[in-house]
């Protein structure tokens, strides 16, 4: 079975659906500008920290603008961002959620089905989304999975059927780029070997296969949906693949039956696949042409960036800026507003440096408090303190016009917070940037400024000067040290429960 290149009916794309009634056509002379919102309205002991301020000196609360969520989205540019700025797990699939509403596109750029977003409908019913983007909530937005996400097949149609069981409609409302990479079940199986082959200096994948996956795609040996057109070579191309893993892990078993029965799966993938297929550069720069508003969803975080990030402990693909124009194939002109998402604390999984954490039954409190366990492996995430340092890394990298601080709520009850507001070697010499040598950050040590704590719920309130006089010194003391204003502040898991600022 060939697949079709979908370049695009909106017949084909829509099945006659929501979008065939919205957009007449994908192509330049049937595409309708739009009308701005368009048709809708650890560290190690060695590393232990030194307090700098008993108390932060109080700050005067600068309103900066009042009024709903939508207000302030209506001034986003037409290519807007939401990126992670820590190790992953912000909450970037909320804020993806709420301004879907108005954006026209909902777009992945990079990573794959380890990228776990968490989202609430109106009904609070829970959504976990791995690789589907997570405007999908949201019916008339359409989602595009970019060329520079690594797609597993089994896992999407999974996705889509969990979602449709539930009454949300994704076909035609989800175009898959036919130049993603096919992530197959033994890229899974590597990536555990692989792992195990590490030992002790493992590096706490997801064992998604991410890592193999995207190691087949710069080798140039990797599979494309659009192999999918030609399944005359595909045995051939996936034949070599299986073969290369045999070769070099023992624990891989590879037999021709093996290979025969992933080949007649794929067969099967191809035909169900075809509605799905676009050239998403071509359906993503039309969109630009005729003004539609896209939103990009970055999945993981800039300190997983292969990179920026602290490497090895990294992503196998670029979360930061950069990978909006690879993974997409958007020119650096067209890129807007980019608003990084922070928690009000920080949070990593698996292995890798961590100087703000926090260890023993403090760390387990703000664990439990933030429900902070993985959404895509259910693994409990490492806490600490909200690092400033790596936070103003990130803000520089990415170049960011706003914040989002989510889970402010989670710090509600303890009676003071702290800021990791600078480094520091074990000789006492401040460092002036994030380093990149893991060894060096391994031993840093960390002076904090300490805040005091509100010490009352605030998961209710919905506008900023009804926030605790504490909570919105704490704000405003993230924006002076990072120089970036925080727009949206999230205190709670629920889609109304957001401040603008």
């Amino acid at each position: 079975m060939a697949l079709s290149s979908i370049a695009v009916d909106p017949v084909a794309l829509c099945g006659g659906g929501i979008r065939s009634r919205i957009w007449s056509s994908l192509t330049p002379s049937h595409l309708a500008p739009s009308d701005g919102l368009g048709w809708r309205r650890k560290a190690s002991a060695a590393a232990a920290s030194r307090t700098v301020s008993a108390t932060a000196a109080p700050t005067a609360v600068e309103e900066v603008g009042q009024g709903d969520v939508f207000d302030r989205v209506a001034s986003l540019s037409q290519v807007s961002a939401v990126l992670g700025t820590q190790w992953g797990d912000e909450g970037k699939g909320k804020l993806v959620d709420i301004l879907a509403k108005s954006f026209d596109v909902v777009a992945r750029c990079q990573g794959g089905s380890n990228a776990g977003h968490t989202i609430y409908n109106d009904e609070g019913k829970k959504f976990a989304l791995h690789l589907v983007p997570s405007g999908i909530l949201n019916e008339e937005t359409l989602c595009v999975i970019g060329n520079g996400v690594v797609v597993h097949l089994p896992g999407l149609f999974q996705e889509i059927h969990g979602l449709e069981s539930n009454g949300v409609l994704c076909t035609g409302r989800i175009l898959v780029s036919d130049r993603a990479h096919l992530l197959f079940d033994f890229h899974q199986v590597v990536d555990g070997l692989r792992e195990a082959e590490l030992a002790n200096s493992f590096i706490g994948t997801t064992k998604r296969g991410i890592g193999p996956c995207y190691s087949s795609k710069v080798i140039r040996n990797g599979i494309r949906v659009c192999d999918l057109r030609h399944m005359d070579t595909f045995t051939q191309k996936l034949e070599i693949l299986l073969r290369d893993a045999a070769s070099r892990f023992e624990g891989f078993e590879y037999t021709t039956d093996i290979l025969k029965s992933e080949v007649e799966k794929y067969k099967r993938f191809a035909e169900r696949l075809e509605p799905f297929v676009a050239d998403t550069v071509q359906v993503i720069n039309e969109s630009i042409l005729q003004k539609r508003k896209i939103l990009v969803e970055g999945g993981q975080a800039t300190m997983l960036d292969i990179d920026f990030g602290t490497y090895p402990f990294v992503t196998s693909s670029s979360p930061s800026a950069g990978g909006i124009c690879t993974g997409l194939g958007i020119a650096p002109k067209n890129l807007g507003d980019l608003i990084g998402v922070v928690k009000a604390y920080t949070t990593r999984v698996g292995s890798g440096p961590f100087p703000t954490e926090i260890l023993g039954k403090d760390g387990d409190l703000l664990r439990d408090a933030g429900r902070e366990f993985g959404t895509t492996t259910g693994r409990p995430r490492r806490c600490g303190w909200l690092d400033i340092v790596a936070l103003k890394y990130c803000c520089q990298i990415n170049g960011f016009s706003s914040l989002n601080l989510t889970k402010l709520d989670v710090l509600s009850e303890l009676p003071e917070i702290k800021l990791g507001i600078s480094y520091r070697q074990t000789d006492g010499e401040k460092l002036k940037s994030f380093p990149a040598d893991l060894s060096l950050l391994e031993q840093v040590q960390v002076d904090y400024e300490v805040l005091p704590g509100w010490n009352s719920d605030i998961s209710s309130i919905r506008k900023y000067t009804d926030l605790p006089l504490a909570a919105r010194q704490y704000v405003e003391r993230i924006e002076q040290f990072v120089g970036v204003p925080i727009h949206y502040i999230g205190v709670g898991p629920g889609r109304d429960a957001i401040i603008c600022k």
